[in-house]
């Protein structure tokens, strides 16, 4: 955070100075009182289970904190453990003052911004934006997964005076989010990756879906450019609103920005990009076909921004994925491990039992899969869906974990009744461990999957750590 006093976090906040030196400089926002550092101001939320005003104290004595906000009644020991150029300041409600903040620190911004929403695949999509464009411009991005409401206005706070764009993830967990997280962000251009069932739970079918996510453009502005997936069965029969220019990209003739001759070579992508009468030719370093459909939408973007082709796509050649998303081990004894353990949704274990067929150098193909959360009456009916299709995939060895899980295993013996499997409830996760350390073989190429909740990434890194 650059140039903000005091002064202004007051009047970006509509709070009261309860305390300190208004005019004192204030370089960060943090949420977690472990995290405060010299000069930060401190955000206490209020959750189910803990009120972070218990830390203000803390956050002025031990951390160094410059300010903080506050909807609780002053404390004598607070102004204590102030000094006399600390400031506390009185709001309705700190969340909501956060969220001001955010839009308050936006209105200082000039440099683009490019925000990403989908069902599958936003962060992989929004790192090969940044990618993309890095090849003309100095980029910033979102860091992590801080897509919510709390996390939005806390990515744009950190926007600095060097960057020259941005590109920020805007995520949406219940109805209504995305409009608050947008109206926030108010960007230059949106991508919508897919329409798939992930929150289909809170908000019960594709088609209501699609109405939340087609909400980003509550802050696209007027004049900007949503880019949609013109392969989605649904998003290629909307437009941008009224004002806004609508861009597809995909794999078919209604997407100016296109990909043909597509092959996987190991399970890596490679295929032509057109775009206009440009013809190029793109290799990428992650796994998977759907990740085409990222690259286009990056191709895209860059274009848009006068970033040239082939530039953006040397970039693209470059990017190697994200922390639990379809990473790639090599371990020992030839093992191979695909740890995608950060989530999972039908489409998107589809996608990388697709990765795991492709393997022409494997020994023993094995997939080890997780329940997918948040998929409402159907969930059950979705696993045995994604199990009926891995059953008619070369696929040696089948591991579930977790009870929905067990419905994969299902519909996989109902597709291929001699696949071997085995399964795990969610209580036996050492269990699990214990098993692939006893049983896994030389050259087995192995893929983890499953929800984050489901923790499957401390099995992956279990393996990792094994056989490094």
């Amino acid at each position: 955070m650059e140039g903000i006093t005091v002064n202004d976090l007051v009047t970006a906040s509509r709070g009261t100075l309860l305390w300190g030196d208004g005019n004192a400089a204030v370089t960060g926002i943090a949420i977690d009182s472990r995290k405060v550092k010299p000069g930060d101001l401190f955000v206490p939320l209020i959750g189910e289970h803990t009120d972070a005003h218990n830390y203000i104290e803390e956050v002025f004595v031990k951390r160094g904190a410059q300010a903080v906000l506050s909807s609780r009644p002053l404390k004598a020991s607070w102004t204590i453990a102030a000094a006399d150029d600390k400031a506390i300041i009185q709001v309705d409600d700190t969340k909501d003052a956060l969220q001001a903040i955010g839009s308050y620190y936006r209105n200082r911004l000039t440099l683009p911004l490019v925000g990403v929403t989908g069902s599958v695949g936003k962060t992989t999509t929004r790192e090969m934006i940044a990618a993309a464009l890095s090849a003309g411009y100095r980029v910033y991005k979102t860091p992590g997964n801080h897509n919510s409401q709390v996390g939005v206005p806390m990515t744009l706070t950190e926007i600095g005076g060097q960057d020259q764009a941005g590109v920020i993830e805007l995520g949406m967990s219940e109805p209504g989010e995305l409009t608050v997280i947008a109206r926030i962000a108010r960007i230059d251009m949106a991508v919508i990756t897919n329409i798939g069932v992930a929150h289909i739970e809170q908000l019960g079918s594709k088609e209501k879906i699609l109405q939340e996510k087609l909400t980003i453009q509550d802050g696209l502005k007027t004049g900007g450019i949503l880019f949609l997936n013109g392969d989605d069965p649904l998003l290629k029969r909307v437009a941008a609103k009224e004002g806004c220019g609508t861009v597809y990209y995909g794999t078919g003739e209604n997407s100016w920005y296109r990909a043909e001759e597509i092959r996987l070579e190991n399970g890596y992508p490679r295929f032509t990009a057109v775009c206009g009468n440009s013809r190029i030719s793109v290799g990428l370093h992650i796994l998977g076909a759907h990740q085409v459909l990222n690259a286009m939408a990056a191709l895209a973007v860059a274009d848009h921004m006068h970033v040239p082709l082939e530039a953006a796509a040397r970039q693209l050649e470059l990017f190697e994925g994200v922390k639990n998303r379809q990473q790639i081990y090599y371990l020992r004894n030839q093992m191979v491990m695909i740890d995608d353990t950060y989530n999972a949704s039908p489409v998107s274990v589809n996608g990388a039992v697709d990765i795991l067929a492709s393997r022409q150098d494997a020994g023993r193909r094995i997939a080890v899969l997780a329940d997918m959360k948040e998929l409402g009456a159907e969930a059950e009916r979705y696993h045995r869906q994604v199990g009926e299709y891995l059953g008619k995939k070369p696929v040696d060895l089948l591991i579930v974990y977790g009870e929905l899980a067990k419905e994969i295993k299902t519909g996989a013996l109902q597709s291929n009744s001699d696949l071997e499997t085995f399964s795990f409830s969610e209580g036996q996760k050492e269990e699990l461990k214990q098993w692939l350390l006893d049983n896994l073989q030389p050259k087995d190429f192995i893929l983890l999957k499953g929800s984050n909740s489901m923790k499957l990434g401390e099995v992956a890194e279990y393996v990792r750590q094994r056989y490094h």
